[in-house]
Parts: structure tokens; sequence; C-alpha cells
């Protein structure tokens, strides 16, 4: 059967993942009477949650005598290393653009991404039925971001369509949308010229000749109808690692050559040539739209889930023992933020559904996530208590940690904090980003201040229709740690704010960011109404009557700039006179709820959040209050 391998790749909320689950349907992956969920491949808790794709995964459709396979890859920077690994088993890529957002940090990144890897993308304008829709003006701008990234000219030549993925239909040209075109009876209603452009513009995998070389000129196959070469000796590059309860450990790639088999002797070998392991092929798995299925064989070409293998993790190449040449991987941009992972030392640790709370657990976790996601950095303290994460973003660390809390650990992190670099001459670098922020007008300027103050300065700014301003700012990381609450609030919660990161430059000196002091508590037990009725006026609370507090746990924010330690558990005072009966009814205002990861961006460098699979609470990272005043003296 006839292979195309592709990608789909976009900003975060595009429409990758509403458009694959028309292109299953289309292709007959579903009978007619199925129900079928929205966003099929978003298949895990959290995805369907947050309505984002964190971990990229592959599907197929057959259509006429043609496989597709797909992979859909997350959208949001933070997860930019699924998409970089992802693109090297594909053969070419369908980059979704919003019809009215047009592109975006994230779209820039995968892009520049596949131009690199010489892969010719197809562009697809998507929701053309937006009120705000501008189609034309997002393609051109579209070809000029080609154009930046140093595009050739066969990839700045790309085929396009204009689609709306949520409803399943594409179209070559706007005309065809037409009243004129429409009265004629020509409407497409259904992705049949993105099926036909994938096939045409698409080539077939190009698969390595006996001889483990480079494949001589013209033997690339694709529209031209060469045959992809199968008596090689069997190679496979490990693109992701999962963990299966009934086969364990499971690698997915694409056959670069040859034929593997059920039963197969084969070998793994690392990025230098290294030997890792024998091994002996126990399943191939796969992936038939939404269902996984098993193979006997498969060969070069194909996209498939293998297990047998005990050590091999991504970036090894799986193979024949006759083959000792690795396949390249390519690079992965390194971690631009680090958090420090704690054991939970907190009074009430081990009392709020946790049972996984010591330090070897919690190390075992990291490692084994280090190992599937290649992103990620862990490395151990000398003493053994701590944990140093290294990741993309706030948001991948924080979908960490909400995982590990749902799993029943228990810990304590620390505020993010960015990784620095020496640079060449011995100067110190910082991650800088690209932000972009679409504002209401009359919010631009408190944006611009704030932004100002965090070392930003001003790329570009322009009007983007509808009463609202496109500003994009070059940033440093650690200036906007903590700045996406504080931005909700300033723009009202109307703000969008895209970011990524763009390179490493020099430092840009101290940031000017003020965050208020914060409630401590000086007593354990449980919080009394009387108790914080009185405190309201001190600030905003974050926890409610009857809350289980201790002596050092952070229960609101202070309305002045200092800490105060205050005492929740206090009672009204009973006697003679004053009646417990007697007391007046007292209304509280509703405590401020924290989700994670406005806790970790809220937090200073001497607090801690501490995560526990039922509450998230504050404190400071030294409960004792007398150490703590010898501290800051």
């Amino acid at each position: 059967m006839k292979i195309r391998n592709i990608a789909i790749i976009a900003h975060v909320d595009h429409g990758k993942t509403t458009l694959v689950d028309n292109m299953l349907r289309q292709a007959g992956t579903f009978r007619e009477n199925e129900r079928v969920a929205e966003r099929v491949m978003d298949s895990g808790d959290l995805e369907r949650e947050r309505g984002i794709t964190i971990s990229a995964k592959p599907t197929s459709v057959i259509w006429h005598e043609y496989k597709i396979n797909i992979v859909d890859t997350p959208g949001h920077a933070d997860f930019g290393g699924e998409v970089e690994r992802i693109l090297s088993m594909v053969d070419g890529v369908i980059l979704l653009v919003d019809s009215a957002e047009g592109p975006l940090p994230q779209t820039k990144f995968v892009l520049s991404k596949a131009l690199k890897l010489g892969l010719r993308p197809i562009v697809a304008i998507n929701k053309i039925d937006r009120t705000d829709a501008r189609p034309d003006e997002v393609l051109s701008e579209t070809f000029d971001l080609f154009d930046k990234l140093g595009a050739t000219d066969s990839q700045l030549d790309f085929p396009y369509v204009y689609a709306v993925g949520r409803d399943g239909w594409a179209v070559r040209n706007l005309t065809d949308l037409s009243p004129e075109a429409l009265a004629k009876g020509d409407e497409h209603k259904d992705l049949t010229p993105l099926f036909q452009l994938i096939i045409d513009h698409v080539p077939a995998p190009d698969c390595f000749p006996p001889n483990g070389g480079v494949s001589p000129e013209g033997a690339m196959g694709g529209v031209t109808g060469a045959r992809c070469e199968v008596d090689a000796p069997f190679r496979m590059l490990a693109t992701t690692l999962e963990a299966d309860p009934y086969v364990g450990r499971i690698l997915t790639g694409r056959i670069e050559s040859g034929t593997v088999r059920v039963g197969q002797a084969v070998k793994a070998i690392n990025m230098r040539g290294e030997f890792l392991e024998n091994a002996k092929i126990t399943k191939i798995i796969e992936h038939r739209g939404i269902e996984k299925v098993s193979l006997e064989s498969a060969s070069a070409g194909d996209i498939v889930v293998v297990a047998g293998f005990s050590r091999a993790t991504v970036a090894d190449t799986l193979c024949d023992p006759s083959v000792f040449a690795p396949i390249p991987a390519l690079p992965i941009d390194p971690p631009t933020l680090t958090m420090t992972f704690f054991v939970n030392t907190s009074p009430l640790a081990g009392r709020s559904g946790g049972k996984k709370l010591t330090s070897r657990m919690i190390g075992e976790r990291l490692f084994r996530e280090a190992e599937t996601n290649i992103a990620l950095k862990v490395t151990q303290s000398a003493n053994n208590e701590s944990f140093e994460v290294s990741g993309r973003g706030e948001l991948q660390l924080g979908i960490l940690i909400e995982t590990m809390r749902r799993e029943g650990f228990e810990l304590s992190v620390s505020r993010p904090r960015v990784v620095m670099q020496t640079g060449p001459n011995g100067e110190q670098l910082e991650p800088i980003e690209d932000v972009v922020i679409d504002v209401d007008d009359e919010y631009t300027g408190v944006v611009i201040e704030k932004m100002t103050k965090r070392k930003a300065t001003i790329a570009e700014m322009k009007p983007s229709g509808i009463g609202k301003t496109r500003i994009t700012f070059s940033a440093p990381s650690r200036g906007l740690i903590g700045y996406l609450s504080e931005f909700r609030t300033d723009t009202r919660g109307t703000g969008i704010m895209n970011r990524i990161f763009a390179s490493w430059g020099p430092y840009r000196g101290d940031t000017d960011q003020y965050r208020p002091g914060v409630l401590v508590s000086m007593e354990n037990g449980a919080a009394a109404t009387y108790a914080l009725f009185n405190l309201q006026p001190r600030g905003t609370l974050f926890i409610e009557p009857q809350t289980q507090v201790y002596s050092g746990m952070i229960i609101g924010e202070h309305s002045k700039e200092n800490d105060l330690e205050v005492n929740p558990i206090k009672g009204k005072e009973v006697n003679n006179i004053r009646s417990v009966l007697a007391d007046e009814k007292l209304f509280l205002a509703p405590p401020r709820k924290i989700s994670l990861e406005e806790a970790l961006s809220y937090i200073q460098d001497d607090e801690l959040v501490e995560v526990t699979p039922q509450t998230i609470r504050l404190r400071k990272k030294e409960l004792d209050s007398v150490i703590r005043k010898k501290t800051r003296k």
C-alpha cells in the first residue's frame, strides 16, 4: 500500500485535533452511527480538562489506495520538545493557521523546525467561517513568515487550502465559496481537497538503500512513485517512549529501512553508535484510527510501536545486529526554566490523601519522566533530599506536578527560576522570549508599562481590528514569571498573551517586580470564623473556616508590602457577660482560590507550594518564625 507520513502543526487552539477528528471520520474510521467524543485524539484526562494537546499521538487513515499516517502534535510552546522529535519521522507537514489570529509564536517555532528539515509544508487557513476572518491577509502573513525563516524557493511555493476543520470541509480557492459557485452546486463540503494535496504534495517515505548509506539522487519516493527498499537491514529511530502495563516498555518510531517481525532478534545503539542491549521483538502495534492493531511484521516507511526492549529510550536506534551506524537524531532545544522538588515536610504531611511521600519515590518518578520526555532534565542534590527539574516553561512543569499529584504523590516545589548560560566571552546569558499580546486599545498603556518594568522591549505594534492592538515584545523569561495572572487582571480578562523562546541574550539587569506581603499563620489548628472575620481588613484570604493550618503556612495576601504573622485559629472569648450564643452573624468574603500554575508563579524565593492529592497550600520555606526573623536580619 502507498504510504504518506504527515504531522499536523500549529499554534495552540488553532484547530489541529478537531481537524484530525474529521479526517478520521471522512476516511471511514468510524461507523456512520458510531458516537465519537470530540477531540478523540486528546485521550488524557488533563488534555480533556484543559482543552490542549500535551503529548503527540500517531494515527492512520486509509484514503483510496493510500495509507496516510497522521501525527497530532501539541500546540503549546512548553511542549515543543514533542514537536521537534516527531518531525524527524514524517515526510510532510500541514501547517494550520487561524484565519483571524494569523501566525503566532508557536507557528513560527514549529515552522522553523519543519523548514530546517527540508520539509515542504501544506498551509491550511482554518476557521474561515469566523466573523473576523481575514484569510487573504493571513495567507500573505504566512508567506512573509516563510520568507523571514529562510525558506527555499520550493518551500515558498507552498500549496494551501481554506478550511473549517470543525465542520470538516476545505476548498482550494475562496471563489469556490462565491454565490455563483454555490448556485451551480460546486460547493465543497468535505476534506477531499486536503486529502488530495497530501497525496500529490507529500513524498512517500525515503528509505535507506541496502548498503546503509544515503539514498542516491532520484531514489526518493513520493509523487515519482519510487519504491522503498525493504531488503536492507532493519533500522528505526525511537521518537517516543511509553510504559504499557501488559507489554512493558514500548517505543514508537518510523522504520527507516528493512522489515521487522515479531520474534526477530534486534539490538539498540545510542546516538554515538555505542551498544546498549540485545532484545527480541515481542509485539508490533500500528495505530489505525483510534484503535491499536497488532501486526506480525512491518516494513520501511511504517510508523509503528515495538515492544521487547528494557533499556532503549528516545533518540536511540533500534536495528538489526549487522547495523553499526546510528540514525542521526535532531538536537533538542535546552530547558529554560528550573524548579526544585522537595519532600513535603509540613505538619500536615500524609494527611491529605498522599501515599507516596519519600524522596526515593519522588526521585524514581522524576527520573522515569525524564526518560520519556527528553525536554526535561532532572538532577539530584548532593544530600539526596531535593531534585532540580528543568523544562521549557511553567505549564510543562505544572502538568508534571499535577500528574504526580493525581498519582498520590505529596511534595513541595520552589518558585520557578530561569536557567542561565555563560557566553563565549564569559558574559552571562539569559533566555529571551518573543511575546505576542492581543489586547483592547484601552489597556495598551498598562501592558506596555508593566512589560517595560520587566525589561521587555517593543519589537512591533499594530492595530489588529475591532478595537484591538497586537504588540510584539522581546522579553527575558525571568521577567515573565508570575505576570500572566497580573496581565489578566490588568486587561479584565480580555487580553491574550502568547510567548515562545527566541534566543539566549545578554543579561538585561534586575527587573522591577512588586508583590505584596503575605499573611502567615503563627499557630496550628483549624481556622476560626471569628479570627478570619477580623483578618479581612488586613488583606485577601486564601482559606475558609475550619481549614487546617500550621505555623508558617500562608493563609492570605497582606494589603501592605511586608509579611504579617497572624493567628487564624483564635476564637471569641466567652465569659459571664459575653455568651457564645449571643454572637452576631459574621459575613466572610469568598476566599481567593489559587490554582497550581498561579501558585507556582505567585510564591517568592523564600516560599514553597505544598502539593497533595487533595489540596494545594502555600507556605514559607522555613516554618520557624524565629529563624525567619534572623534570616531577614
